[in-house]
């Protein structure tokens, strides 16, 4: 079973921002999302307070997971690594789209480091031209509901015209929606860059080690 896992926020991206993300990075990859999670729960709030979170996950295993990017997880470093720590034990796969990599049981130790060590990057602000600063995201729209629906129509060749009818809506704002939110690159798997040949390895390489000064 695949899985998507959603998490807004508002210092990174919105929801649909990362639907976009994983539905081109699945179409890509030949995989068909089963169930999405849009964890609406604010990002102040620790594991332990996300119940829906851990309960979904735990009720599950040996499944595929396509999150977006670390943060997506958590952005306190504690619960990350219990995050990441029960993913692996109950033997989800894990894609993170954004970094181009999959961590499973069998992931070096240097991989997992290298993600945990991007986001403590991101948060303290220490390394911007390794990380880079969070896109602004797009405002919400009317439209973000029928995301899922407005792909799987335009994979099927349909009419912008035919769209409108079937969701009910205004054709010229439905297509200015497709437009700004490039689905049709989604909706073909073409929307995100090729991943290097060397992606494991590049996030390992940003592993940044603190100085220390001998007197």
């Amino acid at each position: 079973m695949v899985l998507a896992y959603i998490r807004p926020d508002k210092q990174f991206d919105a929801a649909h921002d990362q639907l976009q993300q994983i539905n081109s990075y699945a179409i890509s990859h030949g995989l068909v999302i089963d169930d999405e999670f849009i964890d609406q729960t604010s990002q102040n709030k620790r594991l332990s307070e996300r119940t829906p979170v851990t309960d979904y996950f735990q009720s599950k295993s040996n499944h595929i997971v396509l999150v977006y990017d670390v943060w997506v997880l958590s952005t306190n470093m504690e619960d990350l690594v219990q995050m990441f720590s029960c993913l692996l034990k109950n033997e989800f796969s894990v894609h993170f789209i954004k970094q181009s990599v999959v961590i499973t049981q069998e992931s070096s130790v240097m991989l997992v480091l290298g993600l945990i060590d991007q986001l403590r990057q991101t948060l303290q602000g220490e390394s911007k031209r390794v990380i880079g600063r969070p896109k602004g995201s797009k405002s919400n729209s009317k439209f973000d509901k029928h995301i899922n629906d407005i792909i799987s129509y335009i994979k099927d060749k349909k009419s912008v015209s035919e769209m409108a009818r079937l969701l009910e809506v205004s054709r010229s704002s439905l297509k200015d929606y497709i437009e700004s939110r490039e689905l049709k690159q989604v909706a073909f798997g073409s929307l995100l860059p090729e991943a290097p040949q060397d992606a494991e390895a590049q996030v390992i390489n940003t592993i940044v080690c603190p100085n220390v000064h001998i007197n």
